[in-house]
């Protein structure tokens, strides 16, 4: 690379793809590319020169060893950077080279237009400087903002998947609450483990608990609510009717579904009522 080429070069190369490519560009992509050129212009604008991966993901703010290659690999899929050499790991530097664009400012014919060209130049590269560090702090600021939230979805107790987990059907569960959401009951971790120990109490299933919850239009549910309650026997009795014929302890109606259990109790593991 010449020692004339400019960063206002680059600047203007990049932000015109961004205007005529909005739906590929993300802030990781502006915020890498600007801290090249700088490490580029540090290093007395080389050829080609060496990008320390641990270095370039703590100037632009990113966490994932991941989020950074993809966003590398994009800017050379766009033609911006060219990869030299591969790094073999995340601790190792790329060898890139920046793409040789043509070059930014037009040659006059008179004396006074290279002049005015040169001077504005100047103030081009002085301005630049610090609209290099606004993108990147700003690309950072909405890196983490997003983490955060990513971090905070996987953390968020889901009320309607813990229900899944103890077996009960997709459908009652989702008429279950609507009907709490209808008599606005929280569907809070605290609700969840009350319920949870009420099951407990019984000797029917979560998914015949909570189905008994849909049929009277219950909010809640309590094991005293159920306890003279006997189901009607139709034809072939159903698995939670066949397990109702066995002790089986509380913490294995959590531990396994209803098919497991019934084939447990075929198998004698339980005793007989």
């Amino acid at each position: 690379m010449e020692a004339n080429d400019n960063i206002h070069d680059f600047s203007r190369r990049w932000f015109d793809f961004c205007f005529k490519n909005p739906e590929k560009i993300k802030p990781s992509h502006t915020a890498l590319y600007f801290f090249c050129i700088e490490h580029c212009n540090r290093l007395g604008w080389r050829k080609r020169f060496g990008l320390p991966t641990a270095m370039a993901k703590e100037a632009i703010g990113l966490h994932s060893y991941n989020t950074y290659n993809t966003t590398l690999n994009d800017l050379v899929s766009f033609g911006f950077i060219k990869m030299v050499k591969k790094s073999k790991n995340q601790y190792s530097s790329n060898m890139i080279e920046l793409s040789n664009f043509d070059k930014a400012l037009i040659k006059h014919d008179t004396k006074q237009s290279e002049s005015t060209v040169q001077s504005t130049t100047q103030d081009i590269k002085s301005t630049t400087q610090s609209t290099i560090q606004s993108t990147i702090q700003s690309a950072t600021q909405n890196i983490e903002s997003k983490d955060k939230h990513t971090k905070d979805d996987e953390n968020k107790f889901d009320f309607k998947k813990e229900f899944l987990k103890l077996g009960v059907e997709k459908k009652i569960i989702s008429d279950w609450l609507i009907v709490r959401r209808n008599k606005k009951g929280s569907n809070t971790e605290t609700a969840f483990n009350r319920i949870k120990s009420e099951i407990g109490k019984t000797a029917m299933s979560a998914n015949d608990c909570i189905k008994y919850a849909v049929i009277k239009n219950w909010v809640g549910f309590e094991a005293d609510w159920i306890k003279n309650v006997k189901p009607e026997k139709t034809g072939e009795p159903s698995l939670s009717e066949t397990l109702n014929l066995y002790i089986i302890p509380n913490d294995h109606h959590f531990g396994y579904d209803q098919k497991t259990l019934h084939q447990r109790c075929l198998e004698g593991k339980y005793p007989k009522r």
